[in-house]
Formats: structure tokens, C-alpha cells, sequence
């Protein structure tokens, strides 16, 4: 059983920046894919950043692309999300996510293991 336990919410003025981390219980991460996603109030949770353990091959969503960098450090286990030049509308709950599996799907379905949650709010 994979447990995620997510940190590093908060809340920022526009254009500023934050860094979510995700602390990863399972030792042998190779085969899984990560992801970060966000669900904002009344709206579907959807796919912001994922990235393969193994080769660090990223994927990330239009409204966020050269803005939130994914990364992973093996030594720590944990995944980060750095996001810079927050906007109001990035305001959601962040979760972290994992599947076992080499394919960057976008879809949460597809993923077996999820965070709590931690809220990010970007006021203008």
C-alpha cells in the first residue's frame, strides 16, 4: 500500500510562489508514475504535473506549462511541485497521486493512490 502525504499549502498573492512536497511510503518507486492534481470548488479534479520515477519524463497540463515544475528526488522519496507566477485561478485543493505503470495518463481514474489534500490559495 502506497501512502502519499502531501505539504506545503498556503496562501499567496498573485505572482507569487509556493512549493508543495509529497512524501512517498513505498521504497521501490521505478515502476510508478506521480502526478499532482487540483480540484477547485464546484469543478473536476484534474491532471496539473506527472512525471515517471524511473526516466523523470514529465507531462503537464496547458495552464500551467512553463509556470509549476515537477520533480522527484529518489534519495528523500518525496515529489515536488514548485509553482511560480501563481494566478488566481490555480486556487484548489493540490493532491498527490501514483499508479504503477509507465504511461503519463492525465485521467485521476487511472491512478491507485492518493494524498489528502492540501488547499492553495492565490488572491489578487
Amino acid at each position: 500500500q502506497v501512502q502519499l502525504v502531501e505539504s506545503g499549502g498556503g496562501s499567496v498573492q498573485a505572482g507569487g510562489s509556493l512549493r508543495l512536497s509529497c512524501a512517498v511510503s513505498e521504497r521501490t518507486l521505478s515502476s510508478y508514475v506521480m502526478g499532482w492534481f487540483r480540484q477547485a470548488p464546484g469543478k473536476e479534479r484534474e491532471s496539473v504535473a506527472l512525471i515517471t520515477w524511473s526516466d523523470y519524463t514529465t507531462r503537464y497540463s496547458d495552464s500551467v506549462k512553463g509556470r509549476f515544475t515537477i520533480s522527484r528526488d529518489s534519495a528523500k522519496n518525496v515529489v515536488d511541485l514548485l509553482m511560480n507566477s501563481l494566478k488566481p485561478e490555480d486556487t484548489a485543493v493540490y493532491y498527490c497521486a501514483a499508479r504503477y505503470g509507465s504511461l503519463l495518463y492525465t485521467t485521476p481514474g487511472n491512478y491507485d493512490y492518493w494524498g489528502q489534500g492540501t488547499q492553495v490559495t492565490v488572491s489578487s
